[in-house]
């Protein structure tokens, strides 16, 4: 198996805590005409760099009925600043327009195979994958940014269409692992294409 899940799999289930003080499981999200799981965190540049674009393709597409769900599973002992007050914090400053889910475990991170943050998976209604990876292909200076690739996948979707492009390779920082060193990525970790 693929370190990262692959097209057509099933969204797998997590039980997590959100900053909004509720906790959250995948049948929270069920009405969702389309789901975007996303791994996040607080610190990282291009999560920061590509925040506002996430947050308009968000809106845009909340309103069509795609819910969007970001998860922090970066390590608090690595990077302090990925603390869960640390998210309570920038999305009381923020007000981003998805739930912020902790993954303090990282269970969730290593089920799902997630790289990096932000890396974006898209799951149709049934919560099949049907993308995986980079959000737009400037994360860290959107004002470089030549595709947004999440909002591409989701016109598509919502349209009924298969999606061009399903997998791209997730632009960012490696998710922080408990205990490993900064920079350290799994060895079975590997590019999507």
């Amino acid at each position: 198996m693929a370190f990262t899940l692959e097209l057509g799999q099933s969204a797998l289930d997590f039980t997590l805590p959100a900053t909004d003080g509720k906790t959250y499981s995948l049948s929270d999200f069920a009405d969702a005409k389309a789901l975007v799981l996303f791994f996040t965190c607080n610190h990282c540049p291009y999560v920061i760099g590509s925040d506002e674009v996430t947050r308009a393709t968000a809106k845009t597409f909340t309103s069509q009925g795609v819910r969007f769900v970001g998860i922090n599973s970066n390590s608090a002992n690595t990077y302090a600043e990925d603390s869960f007050d640390h998210m309570v914090q920038r999305m009381k400053e923020h007000q981003f327009p998805w739930v912020y889910l902790h993954d303090a475990s990282q269970d969730v991170a290593r089920a799902y195979g997630a790289l990096r943050t932000p890396q974006f998976y898209v799951f149709d209604q049934d919560r099949k994958l049907v993308y995986t990876g980079r959000g737009v292909d400037s994360p860290r200076d959107t004002s470089q940014m030549t595709v947004n690739d999440l909002e591409k996948a989701l016109i598509e979707l919502l349209a009924g269409q298969a999606i061009s492009t399903p997998l791209t390779n997730p632009i960012g920082c490696n998710v922080k692992w408990d205990g490993q060193d900064a920079h350290w990525m799994p060895a079975e970790a590997c590019d999507l294409v």
